[in-house]
């Protein structure tokens, strides 16, 4: 018998269409022997709709997709979901969400309330990775190294630019101000002298009233895959990412729209140092009380720290992203992914009664 999933995409952030492609990605990839997909989206102001499975969920021609405003509305509440007035009876939510409204803890508080079973991290761990200014006390809890950096809320910088301004020159230019609760790096400027931080400040801002600004790590980009499988969180090989040199850093131009990046599998590091970035990854994933997935991002400096730069409770999930492609290349392929998060979903309880 199968079972029904809710994978619900799109959303109020920035990310929106990037949720889309992974929804589409997923949707294409799901093993429906077992499994019955049901696409739920929500739209940029909110609304919550059942998109036709023929609805496009994929970038083309340069265009990225969107939730339609003009499909039949769900309604959900404690009681589960129902679109026309008649149940839509769904055992499992995978909620392909990016970014504040989604990936922060707010829709897994919803489903916890309604009791419904869904993939990923609890709200506490949820809302924590979303928010870098707390994630990373806490990884520097867990004795892995963090950026240096500080925090500029827009209120402060209002009142205080200069003083910021000059706390900011202590970390050393260039520096990278981006947005504390943001992802897909939107929002995010690489700042190299102090008449540039005006501009780069009030972008982040535009996306989120916490601003980050961190001194920038010459080094490598690595990054690794945590996937819970029965239960125990497992780290896959850990990949370079490459650059083209047209971009100054991982911007979402270069992640996204221009094909310009590109992950080398296994990262040509010592094995000794690709093996405390796995180490790292289920550390940093255990610390915060993760669940389900994550991708963990990291620097390695050219003196050969490692350095943790995020974690991503909901990382990009289309057959091409870095998060399946790790897992790929470690032996578990896409489909077999997506059946090991829906299965771990059933068997885990996020909320604060259940772990």
């Amino acid at each position: 018998m199968t079972q029904r999933v809710a994978i619900i995409c799109g959303g109020r952030s920035s990310e929106h269409e990037i949720s889309c492609i992974s929804a589409g990605g997923v949707l294409a990839a799901i093993n429906r022997t077992a499994y019955e997909p049901i696409l739920i989206g929500i739209t940029k102001e909110g609304s919550w709709v059942l998109i036709p499975e023929d609805h496009t969920m994929a970038i083309v021609n340069g265009v990225l997709p969107s939730v339609p405003q003009n499909a039949p509305a769900v309604v959900v509440d404690v009681a589960g979901f129902s679109s026309g007035g008649k149940d839509l009876k769904i055992d499992i939510v995978f909620p392909l969400l990016h970014g504040p409204y989604g990936e922060d803890g707010t829709i897994q508080g919803l489903l916890e309330m309604a009791d419904m079973p869904y993939v990923g991290s609890g709200v506490l761990a949820s809302a924590v990775a979303m928010d870098k200014s707390f994630a990373k006390p806490i990884f520097a809890s867990h004795d892995i190294a963090t950026v240096p950096g500080i925090v500029v809320k827009e209120g402060a910088w209002k009142s205080s630019a200069a003083a910021i301004t000059k706390e900011i020159a202590g970390l050393g230019y260039p520096v990278f101000v981006k947005p504390a609760r943001g992802g897909s790096s939107r929002g995010t400027t690489k700042v190299k002298s102090a008449d540039q931080l005006p501009a780069a400040v009030a972008e982040a801002h535009r996306f989120d009233s916490k601003a980050m600004v961190e001194k920038a790590i010459v080094g490598s980009e690595i990054e690794c895959a945590v996937l819970e499988i029965d239960g125990a969180p497992q780290a896959s090989v850990a990949g370079m990412i490459h650059i083209d040199s047209r971009f100054e850093f991982y911007d979402f131009e270069a992640k996204y729209l221009d094909g310009a990046t590109s992950i080398e599998l296994p990262a040509p590091i010592d094995s000794a140092i690709a093996e405390r970035i796995r180490n790292s990854a289920i550390k940093a994933f255990l610390g915060l009380g993760c669940s389900g997935l994550a991708r963990v991002d990291f620097f390695l400096s050219e003196k050969g720290e490692v350095i943790i730069n995020e974690l991503n409770t909901m990382p990009g999930f289309t057959a091409t992203s870095v998060f399946p492609k790790m897992w790929a290349a470690t032996g578990i392929g896409y489909s077999e992914v997506i059946t090991h998060l829906l299965e771990g979903a059933q068997k885990r309880t996020n909320g604060v009664l259940g772990n």
